[in-house]
């Protein structure tokens, strides 16, 4: 999923659905005016307007990266398996799933009334060849790495799907969360699925896509006809605004009715603006992290076929260097000034929210600017001619510790914690040469190109670790995917991460995503200085119902947006 970033198909982009079946009760109309089976009916129609810091980068669910992007999928969608706030898999297209003795043979039961925008009933045809486009389709870029233990998938009658693993795998109903079911009869017919531009995005879910201007505006209709309930609303806007401040100036003035993203120094205002909430949360299953990492692509095996360049300073494949960094990255100065505190410090690619498989604090590396300095200079990177810059060591084609630093310009706080970063490394003679990018112009120079230095980004987290600790795996570095942003391959990591994804005794499974993150720790590949909590805001005088749990998945997700109505 927030900022504009490239995301793990992140929850935090929208990755809940509720069931149209659960209780009005239990439902978040029921608890925002309107009661049903009251004497009042809930009021309907509308149409709301969400103001957001960035914009889908592609229709095309094959080649999304940024959280909008999934945002827009989840809501035009339906897949077999979804998740409820709390983190627990619920049905959606399947009514129920179950694994044979084996344990590679996984049996799905799918709904019998669910049809796609065009009216065409959905089946269990579309179901396998969904999963099957995005198993034999790796210039895909996230969706691949779901099937990648899948053998084969059978749909044996209209709504059965059968689905042969190779292996055992625990996180069967993770990776079906992400399998959004296209129709068939649509995709079949397309040149290639990769450059299918997929305008019409026809699908099975809430909202239908009636217009899109990139960078611009995302405007959905209501699917009255859906096979579950039908959203209350008429439609959705999501209108762009880059500038924060005219994000935040859109809600004041009521130009939008709600907002998913903005710095932590507007709360206090928006906190005392008339008829606006702030709603501040964690997120549960998963997370966002901010993270900084470092070019280690090897230019003896840079994919130059692919449009690697590999041009990392010599100095950044030091991990003498890049424990140094790290020692002198003050994490709770980031939160406090960038923050204002709305974050907890970070570790790894695996957040917090995701529970046992968390690492743990323990073992990140502790501030010690003295003892940076010391490593760097013990190391044989000096300060000779006093600039305050400390010079490369004898060997390297380089001159100084000068760094590129790139990141990207819609993330409202990039410019203020680059600045801090840059700070926090200058005390120990590192300079950075600090560019904001248009997210696409990053992701080009990311990667597979490897042509940067240091970089700071984001990801949101799966509820399951899977998909964020395959990203700095080897394969990634040289199947194109640009999945790998680092270029870092170790052996010994892919071998834990085989292991894991198969490892069906949890304990077990907890283990190996320990030793995993301890060798990213080890290798220094990323710095996290936190996981976020989700800053969004809406005006109380325009619509109700928004969804309000312990745990918040995003004002822009179906969770709101089935039950969101106006304002009696």
């Amino acid at each position: 999923m927030p900022y504009a970033t490239r995301t793990a198909l992140t929850l935090a982009g929208g990755l809940v659905l509720i069931l149209a079946a659960c209780t009005p009760a239990a439902s978040p109309s029921a608890s925002a005016g309107g009661s049903p089976g009251g004497s009042t009916a809930t009021p309907t129609g509308g149409t709301v307007k969400i103001g957001i810091g960035g914009a889908p980068d592609s229709l095309n669910p094959g080649n999304g990266v940024l959280s909008e992007a999934y945002v827009l999928y989840e809501l035009v969608y339906d897949t077999p398996i979804a998740v409820a706030p709390t983190g627990e898999f619920i049905p959606e297209l399947a009514t129920d799933w179950s694994v044979a003795a084996d344990k590679q043979t996984w049996t799905l039961h799918l709904v019998d009334n669910a049809t796609f925008h065009d009216g065409t009933p959905l089946t269990s045809a579309d179901v396998k060849y969904s999963i099957d486009l995005y198993h034999n389709t790796p210039d895909f870029i996230y969706l691949p790495s779901y099937t990648d233990v899948f053998d084969s998938v059978e749909a044996p009658d209209a709504t059965t799907v059968v689905i042969h693993t190779s292996v055992p795998v625990g996180n069967f109903e993770s990776r079906m969360a992400f399998m959004y079911v296209l129709p068939k009869h649509i995709w079949e017919a397309a040149d290639d699925p990769v450059t299918f531009d997929n305008a019409a995005m026809i699908g099975s879910g809430p909202f239908k896509l009636t217009e899109f201007k990139k960078d611009e505006f995302t405007r959905l209709a209501a699917n009255k006809d859906y096979w579950r309930t039908p959203p209350l609303v008429d439609g959705v806007i999501f209108q762009t605004y880059q500038n924060p401040d005219a994000r935040i100036s859109a809600l004041t003035n009521g130009d939008v009715d709600a907002i998913t993203e903005y710095p932590a120094t507007a709360v206090s205002t928006l906190q005392t603006t008339a008829n606006v909430k702030v709603v501040i949360t964690d997120v549960a299953a998963g997370g966002d992290l901010r993270d900084v990492f470092f070019n280690l692509a090897d230019p003896a095996t840079c994919p130059t076929a692919d449009g690697g360049v590999c041009s990392a300073h010599p100095a950044i494949g030091d991990l003498v260097v890049r424990k140094a960094m790290a020692m002198a990255l003050d994490k709770q100065q980031l939160i406090d000034v960038a923050t204002l505190g709305t974050a907890t410090p970070g570790l790894s690619l695996v957040p917090v929210g995701l529970g046992d498989y968390y690492l743990g604090t323990s073992a990140d590396y502790q501030l010690n600017v003295d003892g940076a300095k010391q490593a760097l200079e013990d190391a044989g990177y000096k300060d000779t001619n006093g600039d305050g810059i400390r010079e490369c060591k004898s060997g390297q084609d380089c001159t100084d510790l000068t760094f590129r630093f790139e990141y990207p310009n819609d993330l409202d706080t990039g410019a203020r914690e680059a600045e801090l970063i840059a700070g926090m490394w200058q005390q120990i003679g590192i300079k950075l040469q600090i560019t904001a990018l248009d997210p696409d112009a990053l992701t080009a120079i990311c990667c597979p190109a490897y042509d940067y230095d240091v970089m700071m980004w984001g990801w949101g987290s799966d509820p399951d670790p899977n998909f964020l600790l395959s990203v700095p795996t080897c394969d990634n570095v040289t199947n194109s995917s640009g999945l790998n942003e680092t270029g870092y391959c170790n052996a010994a990591y892919d071998a834990l991460y085989t292991a894991q994804g198969v490892e069906t005794d949890h304990a077990t499974r907890v283990d190996q995503v320990h030793q995993m993150q301890q060798m990213l720790l080890d290798d220094v590949v990323y710095l996290v200085p936190y996981y976020q909590k989700h800053l969004e805001a809406y005006r109380t005088d325009s619509f109700a119902g928004w969804y309000e749990g312990p745990q918040s998945f995003g004002l822009d997700d179906p969770t709101s947006l089935l039950f969101v109505h106006p304002v009696q």
